[in-house]
């Protein structure tokens, strides 16, 4: 008797952590960097193509923030992806999002602005883990040096991966990199990162 009660409270204690690791999976935030195609305000979507010519499209709400990236305000506003972003198609933008059900919902949006970033694809050959800088061989064969703003990140199949984790403990001499920035006071500024 007293191990089938045992039992029932294995039983019960695997049922409930298995409930929060599904919970815990679907709330890992992602991103991508791509440029705007299209805004559905009556469908509250946003559709966004990649580098690679994938195209994503974005559920969003009252409390998806948006951050336009050469505003004089740094602060993300809430609730105005569908007037901020019209007739702004083409716009470059970074987007943080989860997976609700069936659904990529956006949880971010920065604006990057129209033709400001750009892609640098190569090798890194130094890594400046105080100064959160690389330099990197690109495929044109020219060594650049790229700054990692604080608000950089990547995508992982964990999430999103901060720019200065990724400086300070990941990047290594003789990855190769795809960098997406912006040039701002004579610095490459980068915005989204692919390892």
């Amino acid at each position: 008797m007293k191990q089938l009660k045992w039992m029932k409270q294995l039983l019960i204690l695997a049922l409930v952590f298995g409930i929060f690791g599904i919970a815990a999976a679907q709330d890992v935030v992602h991103i991508v960097s791509g440029v705007v195609t299209k805004v559905d305000d009556g469908g509250k979507t946003i559709a966004v193509r990649t580098a690679d010519g994938t195209d994503h499209v974005f559920k969003y709400s009252d409390k998806t923030l948006v951050r336009g990236y050469h505003e004089s305000s740094k602060e993300a506003k809430a609730g105005v992806v569908d007037s901020y972003f019209k007739g702004k198609e083409g716009s470059e933008v970074v987007v943080h999002y989860t997976k609700v059900g069936g659904d990529d919902v956006a949880s971010k949006v920065a604006d990057l602005g129209k033709g400001s970033q750009k892609i640098a694809k190569g090798v890194i050959t130094k890594v400046d883990k105080s100064g959160h800088r690389l330099t990197v061989k690109t495929e044109k064969g020219t060594e650049e040096t790229f700054d990692f703003g604080k608000d950089a990140a990547g995508d992982s199949d964990r999430g999103v991966v901060r720019g200065w984790d990724y400086t300070d403990t990941k990047a290594k001499e003789g990855d190769k990199v795809i960098l997406h920035y912006t040039e701002s006071s004579g610095k490459k500024i980068v915005h989204f990162f692919e390892e």
